[in-house]
């Protein structure tokens, strides 16, 4: 078995050269690129919204942020059962039943604040994972029928989507936090049920081909995924990522905490998470014209110092500027050492092995994302938040440290060869 990368030119439905429609591409990448943006304002007010409800129902303010640890478990659980089931009854049907959820959870997490019920309200935020879940696969399926020459615009036309997500996710908290006053909170998720109704309708004109019964054939995979793992590289791209977003989500949810509790407000607040989202996203235009040029593990090393500069630039001082700063370095350190884990990712498997591997791929990160959620509203509370930001050093140290022994097998494996 060999380490070298092995060939990765098809998305999965597309293995088949009968599936490939660039005019349908163009239409599935618009109407997901609306999908996302509706998505992504429900996700911002939960990250922005969910744990500062959490103080007010919890039993304690140290598990404030469990509801967004719900969050990220409810995604975590289902990234791979979300694969395998599109698989079977087609990207558009698993869609609306991602983004019913959604609606359900929306419901759900404005009936538990009204009756102050944390337990539900956890579990309504466990419920909107499921509609996370569903999405994160939005810029996949806009892929599934392009061409390889148009398929990395239809990808940056669906992360667009974010972008608009982040500009409008702080007006909705804003604007819906009090609607039901002096119930603080439901209106938020009252409104994020309303976008996710509007989701519905437009991902009801998702129109990605099941493939045929021969064309699945061609797709199951080949090797055992202890096989498939047996590659290096494929492991370290698998553990860079989930530090990578570990260490994002360790900071960004304890975030709003913070800034309450040293007497900013929650405006102020929901302003800092979108300018993080759009540093977050914006980058994914060039970044990857950024790793075709440096190299993907440069590039991955410089998000991860960006991560580090971030910590640092949190623990100077408590305004916002600080908040401001620290999370935009925070999101661009994200983009550059995530995208570069995804492309590392996807350089080491074979297109028929592509589900089994996303699928595990997204399980590993959540479950990583889920851990750090909860250790994030413990530290915050028993530690303080220079606590939260000393916490990310470990994670980037081993992410480091495993990017460094890979580059070093690589340059050995050459030197060896030449």
């Amino acid at each position: 078995m060999t380490d070298a990368p092995l060939p990765d030119t098809v998305d999965l439905p597309s293995a088949s050269a009968g599936l490939i429609d660039d005019a349908r591409a163009r239409f599935n990448a618009r109407v997901l690129a609306a999908a996302q943006a509706l998505y992504s304002v429900a996700s911002i007010n939960m990250f922005s919204t969910a744990a500062l409800a959490g103080i007010l129902l919890a039993p304690s303010p140290r598990w404030a942020t469990l509801p967004i640890t719900m969050y990220i478990i409810g995604t975590a659980l289902m990234t791979w059962p979300a694969a395998m089931l599109m698989q079977r009854i087609g990207r558009r049907n698993g869609f609306l039943l991602g983004a019913t959820a959604g609606l359900l959870a929306a419901i759900g997490a404005t009936w538990a604040i009204f009756e102050r019920d944390f337990v539900l309200f956890c579990a309504a935020t466990m419920l909107q994972g499921v509609y996370q879940a569903f999405a994160q696969y939005y810029r996949f399926a806009a892929a599934d029928t392009a061409s390889l020459s148009f398929r990395p615009k239809a990808i940056s036309w669906v992360l667009a989507g974010s972008i608009a997500g982040a500009l409008f996710g702080p007006i909705l908290v804003m604007n819906t936090r009090d609607l039901f006053a002096p119930v603080t909170f439901a209106g938020n998720f009252a409104a994020a049920g309303m976008f996710t109704m509007l989701a519905l309708i437009v991902l009801a004109f998702v129109n990605v081909p099941l493939p045929t019964a021969e064309q699945r054939e061609e797709l199951e995979p080949t090797r055992p995924l202890p096989e498939i793992l047996h590659n290096p590289r494929l492991i370290v791209a698998i553990l860079t990522g989930m530090m990578a977003y570990g260490m994002m989500n360790l900071l960004m949810t304890a975030t709003p905490l913070a800034m309450v509790g040293c007497g900013l407000s929650v405006d102020q607040s929901a302003w800092v998470i979108q300018w993080h989202v759009l540093a977050m996203y914006v980058p994914s235009f060039f970044t990857g014209a950024l790793i075709v040029r440096y190299g993907v593990e440069r590039i991955i090393a410089i998000g991860l110092a960006l991560n580090a500069l971030a910590a640092l630039v949190n623990m100077t001082g408590l305004r916002m500027e600080n908040f401001g700063f620290g999370l935009v370095l925070l999101g661009i350190g994200w983009n550059f050492a995530f995208i570069g884990a995804t492309t590392m990712v996807a350089e080491n498997h074979r297109p028929a092995e592509r589900a089994r591997v996303q699928g595990l791929n997204d399980f590993s990160v959540f479950a990583t994302v889920a851990l750090t959620s909860f250790a994030s509203g413990q530290i915050l509370d028993a530690l303080g938040w220079n606590a939260v930001n000393l916490a990310l050093f470990p994670m980037l140290a081993f992410a480091a440290l495993a990017l460094a022994w890979l580059v070093l097998k690589t340059r050995r494996a050459a030197a060896t060869a030449g």
